[in-house]
């Protein structure tokens, strides 16, 4: 008896389904997922019979965890190539999905995070139901939202503020603040969407077929605190938005300046940057740009401790080098951008 396939590909009536197939592991890519996945929707845009493209994830607990970031790491201290192949066909892929010439739809539950926002929030289409969580915790782990969160974050409401907070403090976003920070474009009841599935294959208009089960989502619980946010997250430094955070003294900024302390100086920095970097970028040169970040992110230590603390030996104490922002010179975060010459991602 052989293991189950690690994605799945059907052609069901108008639409050609991808089932995200590893439940036991929160459904995390693997770099076979990710060229597998790249090939068919090629294969689908040329075939007259897919008219749309529904992508989804098995089990209950998540639609996709991210990138299979223990094998990345692993890969990373063994010097094999693993981790920047994984990273080349992951943002092709993302690039793929941007650009694809047919209509594209997640259907978002449970945990959707990291890499499972690249194979999502870049389609036109993004269903997700009551009990969705979405986040970007990279800075937790010592690395940085990519997967074009170089893109989207900076492009999120308040002037990609929100974007900003979001991707340093790696918070979860429920439904309703994920449906105003556009990370989703529609909440659909779970108990709706096998039917809303049913008219997509069928041939119903796509938006059609999810406008008239999609539902108001409810007031988002971050927007009590849109303003502080604004306030705070619009200061030049990660320094000064911790200044901020300092000097408002209520009990939600004490609680987000904690957060921000304890995730890597270096990942900050380097998010701080990328956010304000990617915001005058197109998505393929954003891509680009991260391609860059990941070649160099190996070459350092906090990727590989955060992976240790949070994945691996799950002590949650992470050793960060440098221990302080202070400690982060701004040439040490200028170097992650520098081109690769040869090595430049290609899309």
């Amino acid at each position: 008896m052989t293991d189950e396939p690690e994605i799945l590909f059907e052609k069901r009536g108008a639409a050609g389904i991808v089932t995200l197939n590893r439940p036991k592991a929160l459904n995390a890519l693997t770099h076979s997922m990710v060229v597998a996945m790249r090939a068919k929707l090629d294969e689908w845009a040329d075939d007259p019979a897919v008219s749309i493209v529904v992508v989804r994830g098995a089990g209950e607990r998540a639609f996709c965890a991210g990138g299979d970031i223990r094998a990345i790491a692993e890969s990373g201290r063994a010097g094999t190539g693993y981790a920047l192949d994984f990273w080349h066909d992951e943002y092709i892929l993302n690039a793929t999905i941007k650009h694809y010439p047919k209509p594209y739809v997640a259907l978002i539950h449970g945990i959707a995070m990291g890499g499972g926002l690249g194979v999502s929030v870049h389609g036109e289409f993004r269903v997700a139901d009551e009990t969705v969580l979405f986040a970007m915790p990279e800075t937790g782990i010592g690395f940085f939202p990519d997967v074009g969160g170089s893109y989207f974050l900076p492009r999120c409401p308040l002037n990609g503020v929100l974007g900003t907070y979001v991707a340093l403090t790696g918070s979860r976003l429920k439904i309703s603040d994920a449906i105003y920070m556009r990370m989703a474009t529609d909440f659909v009841p779970a108990n709706l969407m096998g039917e809303m599935v049913d008219d997509l294959c069928g041939g119903r208009e796509v938006a059609d077929a999810i406008k008239s089960r999609a539902q108001n989502a409810g007031t988002a619980p971050l927007g009590a605190h849109w303003k502080e946010v604004e306030s705070c997250f619009s200061a030049d430094t990660v320094e000064g938005i911790l200044a901020a955070l300092d000097g408002a003294d209520t009990a939600w900024s004490r609680a987000t300046a904690a957060t921000i302390r304890t995730k890597s100086p270096t990942s900050l920095k380097l998010t701080f940057r990328e956010m304000h970097e990617g915001k005058k970028l197109s998505f393929d040169d954003c891509m680009r740009m991260e391609y860059r970040m990941s070649s160099r992110i190996l070459s350092g230590s906090d990727f590989y401790e955060g992976v240790r603390a949070v994945i691996v030996d799950k002590d949650n104490a992470p050793k960060w080098r440098p221990a302080t922002l202070a400690e982060v010179t701004d040439k040490a975060i200028d170097a992650y951008f520098a081109p690769l010459g040869e090595k430049e991602l290609k899309l």
